[in-house]
């Protein structure tokens, strides 16, 4: 069934085919994003009025909407031209005036005559303590009283589209909608008491009270739910889809394991070693591991990787470790080079730098399988990097890889599982909506040792304080990192400000003592700059981009971030990771402009109480929503037009694991309910989800 079923037609056609929507009104509403009946059926309401019958406006608290039963008094016509037309009406406790600018008397005279009894509904402002209704909404004839909506739903607008207009449209579209059978578990709807598919739609669009439109609506909640069960069905798929593939049974004695176990200063975390247990029982299994690691900063997750490319290497296989940049791939190969000589392994690294004969014998060692862990950037794609026995695909950082890349490394090798670390602390709703595919491990616990990092609130123009701090912490032979603030989303401007405060740092602290990086620095400059400062030659760096994620200078103590108030709260917090790495105690001081607005100061206030991303993320989700917490651009979550991953985290959650449960009962959708959710699919434009069935 690789084509829309024909009940589904009259939904997807053109808007211009419902009544009163003409070619020019259904271009506009483009700019709702709606093409077609179906998009309209998903454009809910987003407030309502209450236009239930009142007797008087006395006592009302104005300015608000009402709807009263009035008699028409003297009409007063505008003095001057564009004026104010005047008509005096009384309710059955006070009068008060109908107000119309631009007005034709004559349709007046005809719609409200004088001496007649209407009913009008509209808002009703106090000016000069005459309450008055400007351009009432609706004026009816006491007969036609129900043609006023008791509670009138309020849709979102575009130039060019009218509250009628959409009002009539969507009306048109629910009368589009077919029967169709249920695809909820029945149990489910049981519990919840949601109605039918159809039933939940025209309850939405015809709210009767401010409850209605409210997210937890019981109508809403349904529809919401919808869209998340299509979405994680179609995740399900494409999780199936990589089940299905063989993977390789990779099992190794433990031995390797165990001599770098004994190898750390510490006892592993019991999220360490829960995390290492779920990959080591994925890479026995026969099916390909998809999985990923999540840990906050700090959390050791280098480690639990480091322990799975060794029993790659304990089956006689190999390992890579992808890091998506050159400084990244350098550190890892730092991080870990003692341990694997310890352990009795040999580790490689390849970055575009290798040339020549240099990188051929990194190319024979790794085709011969002498080298055991390759780490390296973007490079080890390259067509002529050929590996003898390629097990398993670390990828650090996976949000700077697209999935393409993903794909051609896990290509190298015969069935190669992957491991995909994230350093981001991702909320469960979003990790559901964007990792949904994937299992999850999640470091939530920090090795023993690290010190809190303390966090402090200070104004910029206490930054001769600062500078002097500096000066101190240099002396005693610290090193500081100096964030330059995001000015705009301009490089140039950034950079303009970052080479000023490097020039009044450089004057106050020393020449020799301070590096500068920047996105603009050609890659070699960047990487000499923060290898002097890895190394200690240089003291204090100041940098405008985000320093790398990951990079691991343990003698810094003081981190300051300039504007901290410009910076989301998930980048704050991957900032102060870079500081608290060795055994001093360390500071994050957060440089902030006066004044600072609520939101503002409520994020950088999270910040100070807290050190535990997972928090953060949660708070930054609540405060900005999906796609700015990840960067739309690159986020992965899809677009609900009625779900919200945060706020329905629970309903993404059932909806997860009733799609996979669904497809393990049918994993070809054709019971009753199972051809149910093909057409859910077709209706939430999962095409990509038909094609998975049919391939499957």
């Amino acid at each position: 069934m690789s084509r829309r079923p024909e009940i589904l037609f009259p939904l997807f056609a053109g808007t211009e085919t419902l009544a009163g929507i003409g070619p020019r009104t259904a271009q506009n509403l483009q700019g709702l994003g709606v093409a077609t009946p179906r998009d309209l059926l998903f454009t809910l309401p987003h407030t309502g009025i209450d236009r239930r019958r009142r007797d008087t406006v006395q006592g009302a608290d104005f300015p608000m909407t009402l709807t009263v039963t009035v008699t028409v008094g003297a009409h007063h016509p505008a003095r001057t031209r564009g004026g104010a037309y005047r008509i005096m009406v009384s309710d059955a406790q006070t009068a008060f005036q109908l107000v119309f600018f631009h007005a034709r008397g004559d349709y007046l005279s005809r719609v409200l005559p004088e001496g007649s009894t209407r009913i009008v509904s509209g808002k009703i402002e106090l000016f000069d303590g005459m309450p008055q209704m400007v351009h009432p909404d609706h004026i009816v004839e006491t007969g036609d009283g129900d043609d006023i909506p008791r509670y009138e739903p309020v849709y979102p607008l575009t130039a060019g589209v009218t509250q009628k207009q959409m009002f009539r449209a969507t009306r048109g579209a629910l009368e589009l909608v077919p029967g169709m059978s249920e695809w909820i578990d029945k149990s489910q709807m049981a519990a919840t008491g949601w109605t039918a598919f159809a039933r939940a739609l025209s309850d939405a669009h015809a709210p009767q009270s401010d409850a209605d439109v409210q997210i937890s609506a019981p109508a809403r909640e349904r529809l919401a739910y919808d869209e998340l069960f299509a979405h994680q069905i179609t995740l399900a798929l494409a999780r199936a889809r990589d089940r299905r593939r063989k993977g390789r049974v990779t099992t190794g004695d433990g031995a390797l394991q165990k001599r770098a176990l004994d190898m750390l200063p510490y006892s592993p975390t019991g999220a360490q070693t829960r995390a290492t247990g779920e990959i080591n029982a994925d890479l026995a299994a026969p099916l390909r591991m998809n999985r990923l690691l999540q840990g906050d900063v700090g959390a050791g997750k280098t480690i639990v990787a480091f322990l799975a490319l060794l029993r790659a290497a304990e089956a006689g296989g190999q390992g890579v470790l992808m890091a998506p940049t050159e400084i990244l791939a350098r550190q890892h190969l730092e991080s870990l080079g003692d341990m694997a000589d310890g352990v009795g392994v040999r580790v490689e690294i390849l970055t575009g730098r290798d040339k020549g004969a240099e990188r051929q014998r990194k190319l024979a060692a790794l085709s011969s399988g002498d080298t055991d862990i390759l780490i390296g950037t973007h490079a080890v794609f390259q067509a002529d990097v050929e590996f003898a026995d390629l097990r398993l695909a670390v990828i650090d950082e996976q949000h700077r890889f697209g999935v393409r890349q993903r794909l051609e490394l896990g290509n190298k090798g015969a069935a190669v599982d992957v491991l995909v670390m994230t350093a981001t602390p991702i909320p469960r709703s979003l990790a559901l909506a964007q990792y949904g595919d994937m299992d999850v491990s999640v470091l939530d616990e920090k090795p023993p040792g690290r010190k809190p990092v303390t966090t402090a609130l200070i104004s910029n123009t206490r930054i001769d304080e600062v500078t002097a701090r500096l000066r101190a912490a240099i002396a005693a032979g610290r090193q500081c990192y100096w964030v330059c603030p995001l000015v705009e989303e301009s490089e140039v401007v950034d950079l303009t400000a970052a080479e000023a405060r490097f020039r009044m740092l450089r004057a106050a602290l020393g020449e020799e003592n301070i590096d500068l990086v920047h996105g603009q620095m050609p890659v070699a400059e960047k990487d000499a700059a923060m290898a002097r400062f890895q190394s200690g030659q240089s003291r204090v760096l100041v940098a405008t981009t985000v320093i790398e994620v990951g990079v691991n200078v343990p003698a810094a103590t003081i981190m300051v971030i300039e504007r901290a108030e410009t910076f989301g709260l998930a980048q704050l917090h991957q900032l102060r990771g870079r500081v608290g790495r060795g055994e001093e105690q360390s500071t994050c001081l957060l440089m902030y402009q006066s004044p600072l607005s609520d939101s503002g100061r409520r994020r950088l206030e999270v910040l100070r109480e807290t050190e535990d991303g997972f928090v953060i993320a949660e708070t930054d989700l609540k405060m900005r929503g999906a796609g700015d917490v990840i960067g739309t651009a690159q986020s992965g979550v899809p677009r609900f037009r009625i779900a919200d991953p945060e706020r329905h985290a629970g309903l993404m959650a059932v909806a997860q694991t009733d799609a996979r449960r669904l497809l393990q009962d049918d994993p070809k959708l054709e019971t009753e309910r199972g051809r149910a959710a093909r057409l859910l699919l077709w209706l939430m434009r999962q095409e990509e989800a038909i094609r998975l069935i049919a391939v499957g």
